[in-house]
């Protein structure tokens, strides 16, 4: 039997066993920074199919949204008039029943561009096209571009 008061013997145990060693911290931060190299790409990856479909969404609406400017006005908006006729009204909008947009900030795609509005368009009465990621026309995967159908 031990001769040392509880106390002393207390800390004599818990002196040896406190904290971690270096080694154990420099292998936990390298398994942390292992998981953190193999995770990003693919969060990355994530945000930019999200941004191409939040932007195919809003297209969308700007076709709605056209549609009902169309049924007010009896015709779409010019390629110069833009989509800006969506949120404000014209000098002379007698027959304008908007805003059909209420955000002017939705005329920017997901990646800070106007998108791109032209009537009338080849083929079809109006089109609008969002650059993508690079910002410019052409691309592929996140950098192609997105049109209206």
């Amino acid at each position: 039997m031990s001769t040392k008061p509880l106390a002393q013997r207390q800390t004599a145990i818990s002196a040896d066993t406190d904290g971690f060693s270096l080694v154990e911290l420099l292998v936990v931060l390298a398994i942390i920074g292992l998981i953190a190299a193999i995770a990003t790409p693919q969060v990355l990856g994530y945000l930019d199919n999200a941004k191409v479909d939040t932007a195919r969404a809003q297209i969308r609406n700007f076709e709605s949204a056209l549609e009902l400017y169309y049924l007010d006005a009896g015709s779409y908006p010019t390629s110069d008039q833009s989509l800006t006729l969506l949120v404000q009204r014209p000098e002379n909008g007698a027959d304008w029943n908007g805003p059909y947009i209420k955000n002017a900030g939705a005329l920017q795609d997901p990646w800070g561009t106007p998108y791109q509005y032209q009537s009338p368009a080849q083929d079809k009465a109006f089109s609008i096209t969002s650059y993508g990621k690079d910002k410019k026309a052409g691309g592929s995967g996140a950098n192609s571009d997105i049109r209206s159908d």
